[in-house]
């Protein structure tokens, strides 16, 4: 019979079959010989499942890895692991040290991956019964950050969105990202470049796109934004708030004697800014008013929120204006706002799950490597409660990738479009006429044809995932635990009935696929019944799929 124990050094040791609650505080659960585990950050999906021979450290209490996190494991023996601070975790020798300032909770939720994953949503995150708008879904997104980079202008948004309608892409959501605006706070369209901004969202909508712009939580130290905000009062007009603050300070610092705040700045990706503290009304109060006017003022109908790290909200050597704030509290502070509008995407995101949200795994380089992770970290994703989730952009979201003189692979960018084309969602940003030839342009016409032809099934599968809280994105060993199909990470399923295989090597003119129990019929009109391990034959123009026979 297993025990719990407090040990001397006051661990727990949590041995499999147990469960109990243990005080905020340390516990280490140890391994079940053959136990897979996953969840913590999708980041780490290629890593998963995490075994007896795992050595890997994950630290949420400073990290979130640029994506989703939750302090959260679940293993195929149906253990669950849960804490609701942010928790750290060492995998190391067949144990799970975790560390975390809240109770942590390990539980028996079943005998398998889906009867823990249940288990827990149901405890700890059940369906909200709602989901992102269904163009998310139905069409594939475009983003202009590839194609214009720190050019984002008015004409060539709307060339970029006219050449996509023209090469068979429906219209769906189109994202203006960086650099559309003045500068990092001053959130107006920068004139120069976009003359009549309303004029040019409004022909959107008339060609059936739904807008959004970027976003992020940082503001030039310079701007008339942050004296309104820092001092309490906007020496540019009469408006103010009550109070002082509203970003980060330094720790321990005091206000200078005329009444500035001193707050700390924060060097991001792209330069150097103060960062707005979600716990003060004043940051509040300006950023609800800036999406709002935004919104009212343009016709734009959601935001890409980018940005906010836990990284960035670290407290260690500034402070918060509630002193209970924490990394997760301060970034639930700013992922809120993307429940305010019917179409957001955030990317950073502590816990949260099952909110009726786009959520997007970090930009990918392009590389061969970048695109095999890309299954495992949605796999990931939705076994931590994120069951909206878009794969980045296709080809990868680093705009160097795409200039002259650049390493890219069109090879590369054909596979990584075939990948989105049976996710739960599809983005174009650089874009397919500028960077292929002729022959490898008509292969994205028709993985974008073949997207369309399932866009009705994903769409209900998005709708039951928000009905019921289950992943739409699965591995197979979901769907059919028990069976050895834990470390498949290089293929998935699309809810129950349609699984996907491609090809994510280099020059690979085959691949083998795992088939489960059923009967299934191949993309190639073939049909498989399984459990088998077959080979298929894969030419670049080919996407493998299987819809199981009903």
């Amino acid at each position: 019979m297993w025990e719990c124990e407090r040990m001397r050094n006051g661990l727990f040791l949590l041995a499999a079959g147990f469960a109990c609650s243990v005080l905020a505080g340390t516990a280490t659960v140890k391994m079940a010989p053959g136990e897979n585990w996953w969840g913590a950050a999708n980041f780490f999906g290629a890593k998963m499942p995490f075994t007896e021979k795992t050595d890997l450290e994950i630290d949420l209490r400073r990290n979130n890895y640029h994506n989703q996190c939750a302090s959260f494991l679940l293993s195929d023996r149906g253990r669950v692991v849960w804490a609701d601070a942010q928790a750290k975790f060492t995998l190391k020798n067949g144990e799970i040290a975790v560390e975390a300032a809240s109770d942590i909770v390990v539980e028996q939720g079943g005998a398998s991956l889906p009867e823990a994953y249940r288990h827990a949503m149901r405890t700890w995150f059940p369906a909200s019964g709602k989901m992102p708008d269904p163009l998310f879904f139905s069409a594939p997104q475009i983003n202009t950050w590839i194609e214009l980079t720190y050019h984002q202008n008015e004409k060539d948004i709307l060339a970029y969105a006219q050449s996509m309608l023209d090469n068979g892409v429906p219209a769906g959501v189109l994202m203006i990202d960086d650099t559309w605006q003045a500068g990092y706070g001053d959130w107006r369209f920068e004139p120069t470049r976009f003359r009549d901004p309303k004029g040019m969202v409004d022909r959107l909508h008339g060609m059936g796109y739904k807008v959004m712009l970027w976003m992020c939580p940082y503001v030039g130290m310079d701007l008339p934004a942050f004296r309104r905000i820092a001092w309490g009062v906007n020496p540019d007009d009469v408006r103010g708030y009550p109070r002082k603050g509203g970003f980060f300070t330094v720790k321990g610092s005091k206000p200078a004697r005329n009444g500035r705040i001193d707050a700390k700045p924060c060097l991001w990706w792209n330069g150097i800014s103060a960062f707005l503290d979600f716990s003060h009304p004043n940051a509040n109060a300006w950023f609800a008013e800036t999406l709002d006017g935004l919104a009212r003022d343009y016709g734009v109908d959601g935001f890409k929120l980018d940005g906010a790290d836990l990284s960035a909200y670290l407290l260690d050597d500034r402070d918060a204006s509630d002193p209970q704030a924490t990394c997760g509290s301060l970034n639930n502070g700013y992922a809120a706002y993307a429940l305010k509008y019917p179409f957001c995407e955030i990317r950073n995101l502590w816990r949260m799950q099952q909110m009726p949200v786009v959520v997007r795994l970090h930009d990918k380089p392009h590389t061969y490597e970048a695109l095999r992770r890309i299954v495992a970290d949605m796999i990931g994703a939705g076994l931590i409660g994120q069951p909206f989730i878009c794969p980045d952009m296709v080809g990868g979201g680093e705009w160097t990738t795409f200039i002259p003189g650049s390493p890219f692979d069109p090879e590369l960018f054909v596979r990584s479009a075939q990948i989105h084309a049976l996710c739960p969602m599809m983005q174009f940003s650089a874009s397919p006429w500028r960077v292929l030839d002729a022959e490898k342009q008509k292969i994205v016409r028709d993985t974008v044809a073949l997207r369309q032809k399932f866009a009705p099934a994903i769409v209900a599968l998005a709708r039951k995932a928000a009905a019921d809280g289950e992943p739409i994105l699965r591995n197979l060993e979901y769907n059919y635990p028990g069976q050895g199909y834990a470390a498949v990470i290089d293929q998935f399923m699309m809810g129950t009935d349609l699984l996907v295989a491609p090809q994510m090597d280099k020059g690979a003119a085959s691949r083998p696929v795992v088939v489960p129990p059923g009967t299934w019929k191949a993309d190639d009109g073939t049909v498989v019944v399984g459990p088998k391990t077959i080979t298929v034959q894969t030419p670049l123009a080919r996407l493998p799929h299987f819809v199981k026979a009903n």
